[in-house]
Formats: structure tokens, C-alpha cells, sequence
């Protein structure tokens, strides 16, 4: 079987490579290629994509070029479109080494009987941690002290410095409470707060496991002292946060968003914060990335700015290929998988067939 694989500046394709080692497919064959190899570029590129869909770039060339007898393609942020799939009519497996999925178009991967799969939570902890991180570091003026010393001035007060807050027993909001939003629950638990959720898909068993409250949209943004954003941005999730929910927000509460820039109106969050209407922000995604030197939130004095970091360590970028390549495993060996993002397409008769072959051909091997 005929293997394409796309790495890109975060995991080069030689890291898939060596994940791609352990398929279980009989006689497979791998070509490998990188996406995009500039980290600046890549994120540009991926910025685009994630708001216009894999679309938005024509069909790549390692696509085009590829083996039209491919059966198989796995990628981390490289753009797999409906056109794309077409140039490799025996396609009937797409994977990303990644929970997000602008980059794939998993309707036009249904309707052509092709099997998507992502990795959900592959970086959860690093990005639970990123945020806790933010939290305390917007609440406590962390980084703001640190750059006034390399500045060369010892300074102790701040915007927040009639209010800086404690982090025990606050109340804590959480806007989705999935791989990230449990992990952040379960992280902080050690400052005994009282925990918020609004996440409509979440069950109350769950919820209770960690000690929360469900709670409304409104309650969640009027009574926490720091809300905390784990959604996935959708055409319903796009814009959520705006004018009205920041003006139910307490003078003192602080907002962190480290999943998607465009779950929030960043003109209204900057005149929030412009205005001193809420305590602060701490922001690790951005509409337009990376921030320019005159960008407007380098002006403000309440919030906390990094470069879409998040979710970027050691062990959330090696793991993620052979965390993909493991549960297409399961599929491949009659199990179930964890991560499918068409499950119908379980029923497609191509896909059946596909995969009894495999199976079969497996079986003659043993």
C-alpha cells in the first residue's frame, strides 16, 4: 500500500516517517515530503486556512505529484481538500497528527468514501498548563514585572495593583469542558475554587467527577473572577465571545483564551479592556498572527500576549504522529478507534471493502 506523508515545520515529515513505521499494513510504501518547512510561514498559511478552510490554497504540488495509487495520507497542517482528494482517486484514509480540523474537509472526504481521523487531546496538557500558566500570570503581573527589570525599572504597581487577586477560592469559568477544559479543572484543583462550566454537550456525571457546577453562558461571564476558553470554533462558536457577555463580566475578572482566536470580538475585548471595563486578558491566539510591531495590544497595560504557544512542547509535537497512527490501528485491525471524525463513513461499501482487503491480506501474512 502506497503511504503519502506531510510534515511541516512543527513535525517534519521525517518524524512521521518514523511513527508511519508502525502501521499495520502489509507491504506498505512511504513518500515522504515536508508542507511547509518555515515556521513564520506556517503559521500565516495556517492562520488563512483556519479561517477560509483547506480551500484556500489550490491542491499542493506533493499532492499533484503524488502516486496516483495512494491509499493513505497523513499530515499535521497541511490543506486537504475536496479537489485534493480527487487527485488520488484510491484515497480512502486521511489522518492529522492534530485535535483541530480547518484543514480538512471531512463532507468532502464522506461523500468520496475516504475515513477521516485527528487526535483529539494529543496536546492537552501542554496547553491546560499554558493556560494556567496565563492565569497566573496576567492575575500576578508576571511577565510585565519581568520586562520592566530587562527595561531597568523596579516596578511594583500595576493596572490590577488595587485588585490583584489570589487564585484560592475563586470562581472559575470554563467556556467548553472537553480534553483542555477537564484538565485545566482537574490542574487548578489545588486552589480549591468553584468551578463553572458552559459546555452544552457535557454530561452532569462528568461535571460532578470534578466538582462543578454546570452553568449558563451569562452566569459563567457574570460571576467568575477568571474564565478560561476551550472551545471549538465553529459557524455557531465564531465570534461568541463579544459586547455582551464582557459587559457581564466582573471590573476585576480576567479572560484567557488559548484555543481560537475567532471564538472572540477582539474589537470588542480591546475596548474592554481599553475602557478598564474588566481586570485583564491573556491571549495566545490572534486574528492576525504574528502581531505587528504597532499592533494595538502592545498598548495596553492589563494584558498578557504570547505567540500561539500553547500547545507547543516536546512531548505534545513527538507523540502526536504515533498517537495517530496507533488508533488507525484499531481501525485497520477491526478494532475501534477513538478518533474518527465521519464515523458514517464506517458503512460507505468502499470503505468496507477497502478495509476487508486489508484485512485479508494481513491474515494470509500471519
Amino acid at each position: 500500500m502506497k503511504v503519502l506523508v506531510l510534515g511541516d515545520a512543527m513535525i517534519p515529515g521525517a518524524g512521521f516517517e518514523k511513527a508511519c513505521g508502525e502501521l499495520d499494513i502489509v507491504d506498505k510504501e512511504i513518500t515522504v515530503d515536508d508542507w511547509e518547512k518555515d515556521p513564520v510561514r506556517l503559521a500565516a498559511r495556517r492562520l488563512v486556512i483556519e479561517k477560509q478552510g483547506p480551500a484556500a490554497e489550490p491542491v499542493l504540488p506533493m499532492i499533484l505529484d503524488a502516486d496516483k495509487n495512494t491509499e493513505v495520507l497523513l499530515v499535521l497542517f497541511a490543506p486537504v481538500s475536496g479537489d485534493a482528494m480527487d487527485v488520488l482517486p484510491n484515497l480512502r484514509l486521511v489522518g492529522a497528527a492534530r485535535a483541530g480540523q480547518e484543514n480538512l474537509d471531512v463532507a468532502a472526504a464522506t461523500k468520496r468514501g475516504v475515513v477521516v481521523h485527528n487526535i483529539m487531546g494529543r496536546n492537552a496538557h501542554a496547553v491546560s498548563d499554558f493556560a494556567i500558566g496565563l492565569l497566573l500570570a496576567e492575575a500576578r503581573n508576571i511577565a510585565r514585572a519581568h520586562h520592566s527589570l530587562e527595561n531597568g525599572t523596579w516596578q511594583k504597581k500595576y493596572s490590577n495593583s488595587h485588585f490583584t487577586p489570589e487564585i484560592t477560592g475563586k470562581t472559575v469559568g470554563l467556556i467548553g469542558f472537553g480534553y483542555i477544559g477537564t484538565l485545566v479543572a482537574q490542574k487548578l484543583s489545588g486552589f480549591k475554587p468553584k468551578l463553572l462550566v458552559y459546555d452544552p454537550f457535557v454530561s452532569d456525571e462528568t461535571l460532578r467527577g470534578f466538582g462543578a457546577a454546570r452553568a449558563s453562558i451569562e452566569e459563567v461571564f457574570k460571576e467568575s473572577d477568571f474564565i478560561s476558553i476551550h472551545a471549538r470554533l465553529t459557524d455557531s462558536t465564531k465570534g461568541l465571545v463579544g459586547e455582551k457577555y464582557l459587559s457581564l463580566m466582573k471590573p476585576t475578572a480576567i479572560l484567557i483564551n488559548t484555543a481560537r482566536a475567532g471564538l472572540i470580538d477582539e474589537d470588542a475585548l480591546y475596548d474592554a479592556l481599553k475602557k478598564k471595563q474588566i481586570g485583564g486578558a491573556a491571549l495566545d491566539v490572534h486574528s492576525s498572527e504574528p502581531l505587528q510591531k504597532d499592533s494595538k495590544w502592545l498598548k495596553l497595560d492589563n494584558v498578557t500576549l504570547t505567540p500561539h504557544i500553547a500547545g507547543t512542547t516536546a512531548e505534545a509535537l513527538t507523540n502526536s504522529p504515533y498517537l495517530l497512527v496507533h488508533d488507525i490501528n484499531k481501525l485497520l485491525g477491526g478494532k475501534k478507534p477513538q478518533f474518527i471524525l465521519n464515523p458514517e463513513v464506517l458503512d460507505d461499501p468502499r470503505v468496507k471493502t477497502w478495509l476487508s482487503g486489508l484485512r485479508r491480506t494481513a491474515a494470509k501474512k500471519l
